[in-house]
């Protein structure tokens, strides 16, 4: 579930969504349920909703329960005791973390998360201690192979995305969320198929962690992932590719 800002690590963390495929599944199931209840049961023009059964895709979450979030969301009031929180904090090595949670009771999800941080290494901190750190934005992840950085550049910029950067063997393109629909259907009018895509939190800049601290941050992690309160974890950690 993790907005990780790495997106191999994104990419690599889904191998272990297998071990805790039943949590996840309740969690992107809220979010649907959510989505729905707050701006209806079509993905079109309820960008929320989209973007939980995009998610719900990626994890090969079944349409019947896909099906039965929705309709629950949409009939259903014992939703309205939901709410977002997002808790900020820093983890080992100085790491800024932003954690996103849908609860039902406020203090249970706050001791949660503060006990995940002091276990770990890290520091819950007050609100906007580290959100200045990070921007909402369009994600999208192409690989490079086969692919002209010139032609799918001004493919991006002639649809609105913000800029286009080469990160690795792939081609990152950044859109402020609200171009992510353009961006995304021009790439599926021109066949390029992407990675990642998503609407996530970006950090202004990473901290390099090694060693213990990134142990500890990999822990930490993961910790606040078994949460079932916890909806994404987001962070500006980069770690080595054993700690991923």
């Amino acid at each position: 579930m993790s907005g990780h800002s790495k997106w191999a690590n994104i990419k690599h963390k889904k191998g272990k969504t297998d071990a805790l495929k039943a949590k996840i599944t309740t969690k992107i199931s809220r979010e649907i349920t959510v989505a729905a209840r707050m701006g209806g049961g079509d993905p079109v023009g309820n960008m929320r909703l989209k973007l939980a059964l995009q998610k719900a895709r990626e994890n090969n979450i079944p349409k019947d329960n896909i099906q039965r979030a929705i309709a629950k969301g949409v009939g259903a009031t014992d939703m309205d005791s939901y709410e977002e929180i997002t808790y900020e904090g820093y983890g080992p090595g100085g790491a800024a973390l932003t954690v996103e949670c849908l609860t039902d009771n406020r203090n249970r999800t706050a001791a949660d998360v503060r006990h995940a941080f002091s276990k770990n290494g890290g520091n819950m901190g007050e609100t906007g201690c580290v959100a200045w750190m990070f921007q909402r934005k369009g994600v999208f992840v192409i690989d490079a192979e086969g692919h002209d950085e010139e032609e799918l550049t001004l493919l991006a910029l002639e649809a609105g995305a913000e800029d286009l950067k080469t990160e690795e063997d792939s081609f990152v393109i950044y859109t402020a969320p609200e171009d992510y629909d353009a961006v995304e259907s021009a790439l599926a009018e021109a066949n390029i198929e992407t990675e990642v895509s998503k609407i996530t939190m970006v950090p202004d800049s990473n901290v390099s962690l090694e060693g213990e601290a990134a142990e500890k941050m990999q822990r930490l992690l993961d910790a606040l992932d078994e949460l079932d309160d916890v909806q994404d974890v987001y962070h500006n950690a980069e770690l080595p590719e054993e700690e991923e």
